[in-house]
């Protein structure tokens, strides 16, 4: 999906556009990764220059397992939008992806508070390159109090499956089982990219005391969604299993 020559709009995309938009926002809702690829390049290509297709263009391209592609769309954005909560999700869970942690905390700048922005920032802490383990365990305590973390079944999981990392690293058998547990409990509940997102940070917590679990749970995030961003990860790290 890259951007080429755009041509001179028309009346006719008075009302294509805006469909084509629904349809493409349609399909990544509902997790078909390829058909909003599919739908977001004709528009990418004859509306490249328009920020909002821009945007779009980033939040399927993270989501479908490019996100080299989606960062650099969405520093873009960010530079007419620098406050767009959406837009700076989208960067740290990108550079997050990319195990660059300096990039991830320095786009988290942007929106610090955010609850999503904090979720991201803590997975890069915790996993990235360059991290700072310290600060993304004590993101994830001060989470845990966050009413905004309830409001979500991806928000609850994700954090679980933190926890479950956080505990590992401090050699807490039990706590890992249990926020593993209850991590899982979620599994079921989430759309299939969703799923295999949650997976892979399962499969993270596990990876130094149970390679071998570790390894099946890497699987199943493949098995979720092979094309999604957390599908992606997984491969990258039951290969650096072997």
């Amino acid at each position: 999906m890259e951007k080429r020559g755009v041509r001179a709009p028309s009346i006719s995309d008075v009302f294509a556009v805006p469909r084509a938009v629904w349809r493409a926002r349609r399909a990544l809702d509902r997790g078909d990764l390829g058909g909003a690829r599919e739908l977001v390049g004709p528009l990418l290509e004859t509306y490249g220059g328009v920020t909002f297709i821009r945007k779009l263009a980033a939040e399927v391209l993270y989501a479908s397992a490019d996100p080299l592609s989606a960062a650099s769309f969405f520093e873009q954005v960010a530079k007419k939008r620098p406050d767009d909560r959406a837009v700076v999700v989208g960067l740290v869970a990108s550079y997050a992806a990319l195990d660059r942690a300096g990039d991830a905390r320095r786009s988290a700048a942007r929106l610090p508070e955010d609850v999503d922005v904090r979720l991201a920032l803590a997975w890069a802490e915790l996993v990235a390159k360059g991290g700072d383990p310290a600060r993304g365990e004590a993101i994830v305590a001060a989470l845990a109090s966050d009413g905004e973390l309830q409001r979500s079944r991806e928000r609850i999981g994700m954090h679980r499956a933190l926890a479950a990392i956080v505990a590992a690293r401090q050699s807490d058998n039990g706590a890992l089982r249990g926020r593993l547990r209850e991590a899982e409990g979620e599994l079921r509940r989430l759309r299939a990219p969703d799923r295999a997102f949650l997976a892979y940070l399962c499969g993270i917590a596990l990876r130094t005391e149970a390679v071998e679990e570790a390894r099946t749970m890497f699987g199943l995030a493949i098995e979720a969604s092979p094309d999604s961003v957390g599908a992606a990860l997984a491969r990258r790290e039951r290969a650096r299993l072997s």
